[in-house]
């Protein structure tokens, strides 16, 4: 549970030997972290954009005027599910390697 919890969402359970689970997590968290990254390397080259073509002044109040007014809302809407699915997947990746553990442990021991 650890590994899910505090590394990476799949790890415990590759851990586990739980090999299609723990891709699927880490499949599902490295996609919408990409998605994330995208969308601020689009902010990003977009601030980049209207400083070199002259609109706007390199100045720290102007820039961050005009990162918060680049998002779009279909570009927060995205990064809210990619979001979503980064929490979600950490969640079942800690209750459900926690839970293989278990079931493991019990099929480990005498009795």
């Amino acid at each position: 549970m650890l590994f899910s919890g505090l590394i990476f969402p799949g790890l415990g359970h590759m851990m586990l030997k739980q090999y299609l689970r723990g891709s699927i997590l880490v499949l599902a968290t490295l996609t919408a972290l990409s998605v994330i990254v995208t969308v601020a390397t689009r902010r990003a080259l977009s601030v980049i954009e209207s400083i070199n073509s002259g609109e706007m002044p390199l100045d720290t109040g102007a820039l961050t005027e005009l990162a918060a007014n680049s998002v779009s809302s279909a570009d927060n809407s995205t990064v809210n599910i990619s979001l979503f699915v980064i929490v979600a997947c950490w969640l079942i990746g800690m209750i459900d390697s926690y839970r293989l553990g278990i079931i493991e442990e019990k099929s480990k021991s005498p009795g």
